[in-house]
């Protein structure tokens, strides 16, 4: 089989080390060597200056969590020309089970052309993801406290849900807050009604009688705190400036014009931006794309 990379390694990336196999195609004959790098800054630094030193040109590692991307950034400083392999893709042959074989292996598939490579944005793309998928996260446990806030209501007999758009609007913090201090009269917590709620005043009265007891008070105190997004999980104005608009605020960065011709298939495009094709049957209904 022809070789298409005869100076290549292989990485075997793991939480405390890194496997590197060089293998070198000299004078016809293939030449490979073996060496353990710790994953520190260090030892990553020593990983790059011996496969500049063995004179590599392509590297190749498997995607392993997220135990890549530090070696993946280091070595990008380099000359080196990396490949990000999709581990269900490169699957070890029968016999191969220690990290020096799979090391080696990598790069006797890569040297050999056999290496899909995945697709890996650029720097600024990254850190943009990595900052919209916390904000996601932080908005999920926002929604769900909000879900919780409302069961403790109802669990008091305390129907704002059925009388206040949102629960956790101006009004219904307010009325909140009252209750955890230990309010219970229904005329001083309509008091705190804002006005421009549409139900009527003896609708609220009767939704504002129940009986809350301690249990309650502690659950609503808890659920409240965490109901508030902190302002230090708001977007930097550089980030909310590439992002598109959610439900929710911004959910995501399309800006992938200049890194397309790098994901090869328009499904990997598609997943890069977390977009996905299909027809995916709804409430008697097909919704042609969603986001995942």
């Amino acid at each position: 089989m022809e070789v298409l990379y005869p100076r290549c390694a292989g990485l075997d990336v793991h939480k405390d080390t890194v496997v590197a196999g060089v293998r070198l195609v000299v004078q016809g004959a293939v030449r490979t060597e073996v060496r353990t790098f710790d994953t520190t800054t260090p030892g990553l630094l020593s990983l790059s200056a011996w496969l500049a030193e063995a004179g590599c040109t392509h590297v190749a590692m498997e995607a392993t969590g997220v135990s890549w991307k530090p070696v993946w950034h280091v070595l990008s400083d380099g000359e080196v020309t990396l490949t990000l392999a999709n581990a269900a893709h490169v699957k070890n042959v029968p016999g191969r089970k220690t990290d020096v074989a799979d090391a080696l292996w990598l790069a006797d598939l890569l040297a050999h052309g056999l290496i899909r490579p995945s697709f890996v944005p650029e720097a600024a793309t990254q850190e943009m993801r990595a900052l919209l998928r916390t904000r996601k996260q932080l908005v999920r446990e926002q929604a769900s406290h909000i879900q919780r806030l409302q069961k403790t209501l109802e669990d008091a007999n305390l129907k704002l849900a059925s009388v206040l758009s949102q629960v956790t609007g101006v009004s219904g913090r307010a009325i909140v807050q009252a209750l955890i201090d230990g309010e219970t009269d229904p005329d001083r917590l309509l008091g705190l009604v804002q006005r421009g709620v549409k139900a009527p005043a003896e609708k609220l009265r009767a939704a504002l009688q129940g009986r809350v007891t301690v249990r309650h008070r502690f659950l609503l105190r808890l659920h409240l705190r965490r109901c508030r997004l902190h302002p230090d999980c708001r977007l930097p104005h550089a980030a909310r400036r590439h992002a598109l608009p959610g439900p929710r605020g911004p959910a995501l960065q399309p800006d992938l014009t200049r890194d397309a011709g790098r994901a090869p298939r328009k499904a990997d495009r598609a997943a890069g931006v977390h977009l996905h094709p299909g027809a995916t049957p709804g409430a008697g209904s097909f919704c042609l794309g969603a986001l995942r």
